[in-house]
């Protein structure tokens, strides 16, 4: 299925949001030689997040929607520990909080057509969507565990686990847009698996430096 321009240009406009949030977050722990949380991951991860929830609505893909609407309002919590979410005005928190709920609430306004356009797609079989929607559960329970380690810590932090998680949903997506012959998907996760890769290395590497001290 051919898609219109504009919608693979929201998606590549959300996986360079993606992609700039690792790159940012990358570079910044070359640089203190330990995995660190810088807030501009979250709020690139936050613009990247919405544009990418109305890229999964314009596919008629599901698995791309269920894996943005719990990490999306992550996202916010670690914006809200850095210390930035109340100083973007409450308009447009405003708009960043309903905006995902208004989207699940006209995409179930009519179940029937819900059902038959995210799960009975002839373009997606049901298999490769359970895949998908695999991949990408895993893919969002990094930023669960992230939320909770977090939590635990009282501050904002992405630890060794959630790289170790972000490599196996990664590797499921990229499978997943071979199969779906999806370039956004594919390209937006390619980057991203390298980058998760070398965070594991300076993880491990920071971790052995304490130990040792």
């Amino acid at each position: 299925m051919t898609e219109p321009l504009y919608i693979y240009a929201i998606g590549f406009l959300a996986q360079l949001f993606f992609s700039l949030r690792i790159l940012i977050q990358w570079i910044k722990s070359e640089k203190a030689r330990k995995l660190v949380s810088p807030a501009s991951y979250w709020i690139a991860s936050l613009i990247g997040s919405y544009l990418f929830v109305f890229y999964g609505w314009l596919r008629h893909d599901f698995s791309i929607i269920l894996g943005q609407f719990i990490s999306y309002y992550i996202y916010i919590w670690n914006i809200r520990e850095k210390g930035i979410w109340y100083k973007m005005g409450p308009i447009l928190r405003t708009l960043l909080v309903l905006t995902p709920a208004v989207i699940m609430f006209l995409m179930l306004s009519d179940l029937r057509l819900f059902v038959r356009t995210f799960f009975c797609n002839e373009h997606i079989p049901l298999a490769l969507l359970i895949f998908g929607s695999a991949g990408q559960v895993i893919f969002t329970l990094r930023f669960i565990y992230q939320w909770f380690y977090s939590v635990h810590r009282h501050e904002s932090c992405l630890p060794i686990g959630f790289w170790i998680i972000s490599l196996i949903g990664s590797g499921t997506i990229i499978a997943y847009g071979i199969f779906r012959a999806d370039p956004v998907l594919i390209l937006g996760q390619s980057f991203g698996f390298i980058a998760y890769t070398r965070n594991l290395v300076i993880g491990f590497k920071s971790r052995k430096s304490i130990s040792n001290a």
